[in-house]
């Protein structure tokens, strides 16, 4: 007889607590991104969100990293990673593409904090996460979910070339990510986008495909090694020019004919 699965935690009090290794790496990472003077509500919002994930991964593969310390230094300290960058550009909104669980998006919210976000998976059942998180953690008021392909919001005159910042972490190589992500932004706003040891050999294939679309030359940005994560940097792009009509392609196009 199948056994029946416990329903999935609704609730971060529900689930457990990060052991105390975990919560010394946090502790150590923030310093270094010298954010650790957050509201005991953004902390304990990142916290939950982190404590969540690890237990609704135990029933739906929503992250391959299932030890919490990991999970703290690969996702949510490699996440933070750019808050510094958002913070200093005065931006309080963007879009994260590809947000699966919600790395980068849901802990950049807390930490700026955002106005607004918008976190975007086409899998339902980790825009199920999404929802649940957000909800959890009390980030309702400024942190969406949408289940679909963000090809769907770029062609949407309420989304395209509409938003300051656009985050994009482990969804394709560099030009795929640039189609992407810069028909969102308005003039002015930067796609960030985290890449590993191979980005430079990426930002030089893709200059020509971000050129063409609306994208300034990109810039690498090393991430702190002491935050433990060795092969991730941000490469970073500025929107100079609208992006043409007919961008982006659907995939089958881009498969078909990379830029």
């Amino acid at each position: 007889m199948e056994r029946r699965r416990e329903p999935l935690p609704l609730r971060v009090q529900d689930v457990p607590e990060l052991p105390a290794a975990a919560t010394a790496a946090l502790d150590d990472g923030l310093a270094v991104l010298g954010l650790d003077d957050i509201a005991p509500q953004v902390r304990s919002a990142i916290e939950g969100h982190l404590r969540l994930l690890l237990a609704w991964t135990t029933s739906i593969n929503l992250t391959a990293i299932r030890e919490p310390v990991d999970a703290v230094r690969r996702l949510l300290l490699d996440s933070l990673a750019a808050a510094p960058l958002l913070r200093e550009r005065g931006i309080d909104a963007f879009v994260d593409i590809g947000s699966g669980g919600g790395y980068p998006g849901l802990p950049l919210a807390a930490v700026i904090p955002a106005r607004r976000a918008l976190l975007v998976d086409s899998v339902a059942k980790k825009v199920g996460f999404l929802e649940t998180a957000i909800a959890a953690v009390d980030l309702a008021g400024s942190v969406e979910s949408f289940a679909g392909r963000s090809e769907v919001l770029a062609a949407d005159r309420r989304h395209r070339e509409r938003w300051p910042a656009v985050v994009v972490r482990a969804v394709g190589d560099l030009a795929e990510v640039a189609e992407l992500g810069l028909p969102l932004l308005a003039p002015g706003g930067v796609l960030i986008a985290w890449k590993g040891t191979d980005a430079r050999a990426e930002m030089d294939a893709a200059g020509s495909a971000i050129a063409l679309l609306g994208g300034s030359r990109p810039v690498l940005l090393p991430v702190d090694r002491r935050l433990g994560s060795d092969d991730h940097v941000l490469v970073v792009t500025t929107k100079q020019r609208p992006t043409p009509a007919g961008f982006p392609r659907d995939p089958a196009e881009r498969k078909r004919r990379p830029l």
